[in-house]
C-alpha cells in the first residue's frame, strides 16, 4: 500500500501501533507495562536515595519500589523530594535512567519547565500562522512559572485552532500542577502514554489511513515484517546481508556482500545498511553501545560512508551518538534506550515464528 497507513491492534497480548510506510514497516510501539515498571515518558515524584560519588549522580527511590537513577545532579541531600521523568529502558540489574528536565508533550505542542519562550517548529514556514501560534502558546503560559516554555509542533499548523488552545492549555495547566505536587513520598504522578495514544500524538497526520482491530496487524503486513526482526539476518538491496545481534555489553553487527565480488560491492552493501540502521535499530529496540564490523572498503570510502550514517540518523528521534572509526576498522556509535527489545517482548509472550 503506498502512503501512510496508521495500524493499531494487539502484539504479544498487548496493545500495540505500526506504522507503516509505502507497505514497510517504520515504527513499532508495543505496551511493555508487564516487563518494565515505569515506561519511558513517565514522570514520577522519586526520593534521593544515596549519592553517587564522582559521578555527580545519585540513586532515588521510586515508585513500586523501583531504583531510579539522575545524572549531573549535585546538592540534593539524601531523603529530598525531586521530580524526575522517566528516560530510558534500563540494563538488567540496573537502576533506570530518569531526568529532571520534565517534557509534556502533546499533539500540538510541548510543555518545556525550566526552559522558557514560545518555540514554534521550522517546519511552519507562514508567517500568519506563526504569529498565531505563538501568541496561543504565550496565552496558555499567562499563568504558570515564568521560566516555563512551550515548543509548537508542526501538527498545530493543519489542526483546528480552537482544539489547539485547548491542548496547549491543558498542558501547561497540567504541568503547573504537577510543579506543585512536589512533596510526598514516591509516587507515579502522571504514566507514560500508551501505545495507541503515542501514535495518535506522534504519528497521525490528516492524510494517513488507519487500520484497527484484533486482525489489523496481519492485515497490514506489518505481522510478517515483525516476525522477519526476530531473525537476526537482514537481506540488502544488491545482494549483500548483514547480522544485527544484540549481547549483553552490545549491539554487534557485521555487513557481507554475499555474491557480490564487485570492487564497489562492499561500499554498496554498506551504504544499504548505513541508509537501513536507523529503522532496524528502532524496530528491533536495540540500544546501548552498537559496533557495526563494516564489509571492507577502502579508507577513502569511510568518508563517504560516514556521510551516509549521519545522514541517516539525522532525523532520528533517539539521541544517537556517532563516535567514528576504532583501530580496528569497526566503527562505533551509541543509541538510546527508549524501548524494551521486541525479542525480549516475543520471549515473554511466548510468540513463535
Amino acid at each position: 500500500m503506498k502512503g501512510r497507513q496508521v495500524v493499531l491492534g494487539q502484539l504479544f497480548g498487548a496493545e500495540a501501533a505500526a506504522l507503516m510506510v509505502d507497505g514497510q514497516l517504520e515504527d513499532l510501539l508495543v505496551d511493555s507495562s508487564a516487563l518494565v515498571p515505569l515506561a519511558p515518558g513517565a514522570i514520577c515524584r522519586g526520593i534521593a536515595d544515596r549519592p553517587m560519588k564522582g559521578q555527580g549522580g545519585l540513586f532515588l527511590r521510586l515508585p513500586g519500589g523501583a531504583s531510579g537513577f539522575l545524572r549531573d545532579r549535585s546538592g540534593i541531600a539524601p531523603g529530598q523530594p525531586v521530580l524526575v521523568q522517566i528516560a530510558g529502558i534500563p540494563e538488567s540489574g540496573k537502576a533506570i535512567p530518569v531526568t529532571a528536565r520534565l517534557l509534556f508533550r502533546g499533539r500540538a505542542g510541548i510543555v518545556t519547565p525550566d526552559a522558557p519562550g514560545v518555540n514554534v517548529s521550522r517546519r511552519i514556514r507562514d508567517e500568519e500562522a506563526r504569529v498565531a501560534l505563538t501568541a496561543m502558546g504565550e496565552a496558555a503560559l499567562s499563568g504558570c512559572d515564568p521560566r516555563t516554555g512551550m515548543v509548537i509542533r508542526s501538527a498545530a499548523e493543519v489542526a483546528d485552532p480552537a482544539e489547539v488552545s485547548d491542548e496547549l492549555t491543558q498542558l501547561a495547566q497540567l504541568a503547573a500542577a504537577i510543579a506543585d505536587d512536589v512533596d510526598g513520598k514516591e509516587e507515579l504522578l502522571l504514566d507514560a502514554p500508551t501505545p495507541w495514544e503515542a501514535a495518535w500524538r506522534d504519528w497521525s497526520e490528516p492524510e494517513d489511513s488507519v487500520l484497527q482491530g484484533e486482525t489489523a496487524l496481519a492485515d497490514s503486513g506489518a505481522e510478517a515484517a515483525i516476525a522477519a526482526l526476530l531473525s537476526p539476518e537482514v537481506s540488502l538491496p544488491g545482494g549483500g546481508s548483514a547480522v544485527i545481534e544484540q549481547n549483553r555489553a552490545l549491539v554487534a553487527i557485521d555487513v557481507n556482500t554475499g555474491r557480490d565480488s564487485s570492487p564497489a560491492a562492499g561500499l554498496k552493501a554498506n551504504i544499504a545498511l548505513a541508509r537501513d540502521l536507523p529503522r532496524q535499530l528502532r524496530l528491533r529496540g536495540f540500544g546501548g553501545q552498537v559496533v557495526v564490523d563494516f564489509a571492507p572498503i577502502p579508507k577513502r570510502d569511510r568518508g563517504t560512508l560516514e556521510q551516509v550514517l549521519r545522514a541517516a540518523f539525522k532525523g532520528e528521534a533517539a539521541e544517537t551518538v556517532l563516535a567514528g572509526w576504532t583501530a580496528m576498522g569497526l566503527f562505533e556509535m551509541s543509541r538510546k534506550r527508549d524501548r524494551v527489545p521486541l525479542a525480549r517482548l516475543a520471549a515473554a509472550a511466548g510468540w513463535q515464528l
